[in-house]
């Protein structure tokens, strides 16, 4: 049976905990739509254009996966891609409740699609977007928690802003 997943976020930035967790759905799934959400509401520090061209970058080595922006509710870009399952992953106990109540939520919307958690691996368990921006934003180095695409466009941003 073909199973299509769904992996989504807001990716700003993409991170190598990020890419993990997708290639790591790669393994599990046949196909994996990362669904770039637009969440103007987070004011978001790249583009959604950005966010997706960084991300077919730093995934451009994998086969199954396609990029894809959407917005509206989570559930309905899973139908529209015919996926069956929605990807999630963790980094901890924190994230746990609040994915938890998520896909409770997902699962009253769209019963028939399933959610399945991705633990991060342990070396990127403590990254998340937001520090990353802050740490950039602060002069700080992230050559080890981004892909240097990402790296590369977060140091032109933040000059162009100077």
């Amino acid at each position: 049976m073909q199973i299509k997943a769904v992996y989504p976020g807001t990716f700003d930035p993409m991170t190598n905990g990020h890419i993990d967790v997708a290639k790591r759905a790669c393994k599990m799934f046949e196909k994996v739509i990362l669904a770039v959400s637009s969440n103007p509401g987070k004011n978001p520090f790249f583009s959604l254009d950005e966010r997706i061209a960084l991300a077919k970058e730093a995934l451009a080595d994998v086969d199954n996966i396609e990029i894809k922006g959407f917005t509206g509710l989570l559930v309905d870009c899973a139908r529209e891609e015919g996926a069956r399952v929605i990807v999630r992953g963790l980094r901890a106990v924190a994230d746990f409740e609040y994915e938890v109540q998520l896909a409770g939520l997902n699962r009253q919307m769209a019963p028939e699609i399933e959610t399945a958690f991705v633990s991060a691996a342990h070396k990127y368990a403590f990254v998340s977007s937001s520090l990353l921006r802050e740490i950039a934003q602060l002069s700080g180095d992230v050559t080890q928690f981004v892909h240097p695409a990402v790296q590369k466009a977060m140091l032109e941003k933040l000059n162009r802003a100077d």
